[in-house]
């Protein structure tokens, strides 16, 4: 064995070209399979993680404009609910089906003012169910519970932008004291975390305090609630269907009017969230399996190459006693030794080439309207990955110098001399 190695090693040092050649194929099949495994588990993880800032299990309902006539009503025409609806999804139509109903009231524009600084809020009521609701998280404090709504307590939360702007300082520690939204006073009770840019920053009080001071009516801005019994899309596409229904025949919707209520169902976004980001997990496995499959096709016509370069080599061997297995063994020992040492670079360098990104590429955002969000998240790939999708190259790269090494070895010795 040892001198099998010694007698490989020679080899290589004299055909440096046709090693190089051979390595390449290898390497760059392996690093690009890493390299785009990596990039595309960094845009799913990126998606993923924006889609649960507004995707959760709740149903979500908003008076929006219709878009055509309907029952001696005009187009355009702005739909309010009202507590007509909120009775309607609580009653007995929908026992057993609809929990946890919560709603928001429309927001106030206020300009909100500490010790001299200021900045623009929307202020707006709301249930203590309406955190998970809106995926909000928490950076300091508290938000609002039932006991702020009970007993109409004058408390705000603010976003972790509102306080950088009121307290440059010391952003936290604006928690517990009081501020002007306009001329009324709210004590701030937490944060919620917000990027800069984020224009979508309200500013939540407690419902029934909103409702005392700024709106009497019983006009509310959304309903939203937990869904029990449907099992699957096709269910819950059927629940949404009736209950929407429902509320287009109490406010003299046209059925198909597609704009006169505004839905989210985070059920069915999840849903289909899920099968798309199946679907685009499979597309790039099958678009690394190609490129992969196109560094084996590279080694097998190497190989080819090789084996036919090294025809009269292998005559003079077996005319000096070689045998068949010991051609054999050669040829693949050193197929193997040059697809192990250059597969294992292609991993490293495509590891490296994932570390790049993360810190380069992941850390940068792309302003999308009213949002900044980042184009890859963690783009990386497990160890265990590399290591099979090396040993697949590894294995692959074997049985592509088995052929021509199998061939070579069943060549005469008379015929393999006259090759040139």
């Amino acid at each position: 064995m040892r001198e099998l190695f010694h007698e490989i090693a020679s080899s290589l040092r004299n055909n440096k070209l046709r090693t190089a050649l051979t390595g390449f194929a290898v390497s760059w099949g392996i690093f690009l399979l890493i390299a785009l495994l990596g990039a595309g588990n960094g845009l799913m993880n990126s998606f993923m993680g924006n889609m649960e800032q507004f995707v959760s299990q709740t149903v979500s309902v908003e008076g929006w404009r219709t878009s055509k006539p309907y029952a001696g009503y005009k187009e355009n025409r702005r739909i309010e609910l009202d507590q007509r609806d909120i009775d309607y999804t609580e009653g007995r139509d929908w026992e057993g089906t609809i929990t946890g109903v919560t709603t928001t009231t429309p927001s106030t524009s206020a300009t909100l003012t500490l010790n001299g600084h200021s900045a623009g809020g929307w202020i707006m009521g709301v249930m203590p169910e309406n955190l998970e609701m809106e995926k909000r998280q928490m950076a300091a404090g508290r938000y609002i519970n039932a006991a702020d709504v009970k007993e109409r307590r004058k408390v705000i939360v603010l976003s972790t932008a509102h306080a950088k702007e009121l307290q440059p300082q010391d952003p936290e520690g604006i928690v517990g004291k009081w501020v002007n939204a306009g001329a009324l006073a709210f004590r701030v009770i937490g944060l919620y975390h917000t990027e800069e840019q984020d224009f979508r920053r309200p500013t939540p009080i407690p419902y029934s305090t909103y409702k005392g001071i700024y709106d009497s009516s019983d006009k509310v801005e959304s309903i939203s609630f937990s869904v029990s019994g449907p099992k699957n899309l096709k269910e819950h596409e059927a629940f949404q269907e009736a209950y929407v229904g429902a509320l287009k025949r109490m406010h003299s919707i046209a059925p198909d009017d597609q704009m006169g209520l505004w839905v989210r169902n985070g059920y069915t976004q999840n849903m289909q969230m899920n099968k798309a980001s199946g679907i685009i997990r499979i597309a790039l496995w099958i678009l690394g399996l190609l490129t992969l499959i196109s560094g084996i096709v590279g080694v097998s016509n190497i190989m080819l190459i090789t084996v036919k370069e090294r025809t009269h080599e292998f005559g003079i061997r077996k005319a000096i006693g070689a045998k068949p297995g010991d051609i054999l063994k050669l040829i693949i020992t050193e197929s193997v030794t040059i697809t192990a040492a250059f597969g294992y670079v292609g991993m490293f360098l495509g590891m490296l080439a994932c570390e790049i990104m993360d810190k380069t590429v992941a850390q940068r955002g792309v302003n999308v309207g009213f949002d900044t969000i980042k184009m890859l998240v963690n783009p990386s790939v497990g160890l265990d990955v590399a290591l099979e999708a090396t040993l697949l190259l590894i294995i692959a790269g074997t049985l592509a110098g088995l052929v021509p090494a199998w061939k070579a070895a069943k060549v005469k010795p008379i015929e393999a001399l006259r090759a040139e």
